[in-house]
């Protein structure tokens, strides 16, 4: 999906900004609201401010995420404020990144996705690849372990020691 959106108006900005909320599992409010100064590309972590009541945290950048932020931050002339704005320098809203999502997704996939799919995929992707559940949910931020858990059901790993 993220080679495919390259092809549109802002695609740079748009695939920097999918990836972002899958990698790090950020909410939409979150995505959008995110600053310049939450960016820090010398040590490459992204301080996360979480929504709903959720717990925040740091979390470290990956090396071709630090280079388009890097790219993105040198094409669009801004290192203050939020990351992502449109072209009149407005804020990207939260209802302009859903359909941006929708479009894209049902071109791809065949399917509209809504942007909160990629938080739980990026929780699911977690999961997958052997990590913890304590460190999924600080990751996510979930203040309640409850909610990390629910990610175990969509995995199917909880059948993989079964032998027949």
């Amino acid at each position: 999906m993220r080679g495919a959106i390259r092809h549109n108006r802002h695609g740079r900005r748009d695939a920097l900004m999918l990836c972002l909320a899958f990698e790090h599992g950020l909410r939409v409010s979150e995505l959008v609201g995110l600053r310049w100064s939450a960016v820090d590309l010398m040590t490459h972590e992204l301080r996360v401010t979480r929504a709903k009541g959720s717990l925040d945290g740091t979390h470290p950048l990956q090396g071709d995420t630090v280079r388009a932020l890097k790219r993105y931050q040198r094409e669009s002339g801004r290192a203050t404020g939020l990351v992502f704005v449109n072209e009149r320098g407005a804020p990207v809203s939260a209802d302009g990144f859903r359909r941006l999502l929708h479009r894209l997704s049902e071109r791809v996939l065949g399917l509209k996705w809504h942007p909160h799919a990629l938080r739980h995929a990026c929780g699911v992707h977690l999961i997958n690849q052997g990590v913890d559940l304590r460190t999924v949910q600080l990751y996510l931020g979930h203040a309640n372990i409850q909610s990390t858990v629910a990610y175990t059901a969509l995995t199917g790993r909880q059948f993989e020691r079964l032998s027949f």
